[in-house]
């Protein structure tokens, strides 16, 4: 499969980096009307891909059947924009979309370990 580097469109700067986080696209829909706020939504025949900050996969495991590609470079050829952000930032929050792509998929959330602890408790 080629991979395309989703491209914002301007004005939008991708300040804090650019990856993206798809979902195959019988959850597209569902997870774009569950999120308080979204930025860009790029989509094909088969996947819905959303911006986020560049490595928003940190001490995340993004639940399958989603798939997380870093420099927002997806496996897909036939992208386009199906929804620009709902301000003038190009990152849909990553924190709620993962809380949301794990209750979609029936996935519990699973942070690495030692994230929330309280340290030299």
């Amino acid at each position: 499969m080629r991979m395309t580097r989703l491209v914002l469109p301007p004005p939008l700067e991708p300040s804090l980096g650019c990856d993206a986080v798809g979902v195959p696209v019988r959850y597209g829909f569902r997870l774009l009307s569950r999120m308080p706020r979204s930025g860009c939504v790029f989509a094909d025949t088969d996947w819905w891909w959303w911006i986020v900050p560049a490595g928003s996969d940190a001490e995340l495991t993004w639940p399958l059947p989603s798939h997380y590609a870093r420099g927002a470079y997806v496996p897909a050829t036939s992208l386009r924009l199906i929804r620009p952000p709902d301000d003038n930032s190009p990152y849909t929050p990553p924190i709620p979309l993962y809380l949301m792509a794990c209750q979609l998929t029936g996935t519990a959330p699973l942070w690495a370990a030692g994230v929330g602890s309280a340290r030299g408790a």
